[in-house]
C-alpha cells in the first residue's frame, strides 16, 4: 500500500474522509484502503478578548489516502462525491495512472502534523507596533504594554512595560498577550 493525494473540493475535506471511511466499513474499499488522512493544523484567533482555537487542514482541498489501487479501486475513489481526482497523475499505457506519494514525502507531511499538533498552533492575531496590548501571563500579568517590534515567525513581541515612572523593555510571546 502506497499513499496517493486526493484532490477534494476545498471545505470538504472531513466529508470525503467520511465517505471513504463508509465505503471501507460496507465492502466496497474494504482491504484497498488502510488511511484516510486529513493533515491539520490549529490556529489560534482572538475573538472579543478571548482566544479561540480552531484546527483546520493546512492543506486545503486534499486528503491523503493510503491505498493499494489494484482493480476498480481507483475509479470507486474518483466517483466519491466531492473528489476531483488523484494529484500526479501520469501518462503510462495510454493512461492517466496516479503516482504515489515518495516515503520522504509522506514522512515530511505526517511529521508536519505531528510538530502542529505539539505547538501552541499558528496565530490569526494581527499584531503591529505601537498597539496597546495587556500582558495575560508571567510576572507582569494584568500590565499593559505598547508593542515596540514584532517577530511573526516566532511568534514573539517586544513590548515597553512602564514600570516604577520607567519604561521597561520585554520579549513575550503571542500566547502571553492579547489585544487591549
Amino acid at each position: 500500500m502506497r499513499f496517493y493525494v486526493l484532490r477534494v473540493l476545498s471545505g470538504q475535506e472531513k466529508k470525503v474522509c467520511e465517505y471513504i471511511e463508509a465505503a471501507k466499513s460496507n465492502g466496497t474499499l474494504g482491504s484497498y484502503v488502510r488511511r484516510v488522512l486529513v493533515p491539520t493544523e490549529q490556529v489560534v484567533s482572538q475573538r472579543n478578548g478571548k482566544k479561540v482555537v480552531k484546527e483546520r487542514p493546512y492543506m486545503p482541498g486534499y486528503v491523503l489516502v493510503e491505498a493499494a489501487l489494484v482493480g476498480d479501486t481507483e475509479h470507486t475513489l474518483c466517483t466519491i462525491p466531492n473528489v476531483i481526482g488523484f494529484l500526479n497523475s501520469r501518462m503510462s499505457d495510454g493512461q492517466l495512472s496516479p503516482e504515489p506519494l515518495r516515503t520522504q514525502e509522506v514522512q515530511d507531511l505526517l511529521g508536519q502534523a505531528d510538530r502542529d499538533a505539539e505547538g501552541a498552533g499558528r496565530f490569526d492575531v494581527e499584531y503591529s507596533v505601537g498597539e496597546s496590548v495587556r500582558i495575560i501571563d508571567g510576572p507582569f500579568s494584568d500590565f499593559s504594554a505598547t508593542i515596540d517590534e514584532v517577530k511573526s515567525d516566532k511568534r514573539k513581541l517586544k513590548v515597553m512595560v512602564k514600570i516604577f515612572g520607567r519604561k521597561t523593555p520585554l520579549e513575550l510571546d503571542y500566547t502571553q498577550v492579547e489585544k487591549e
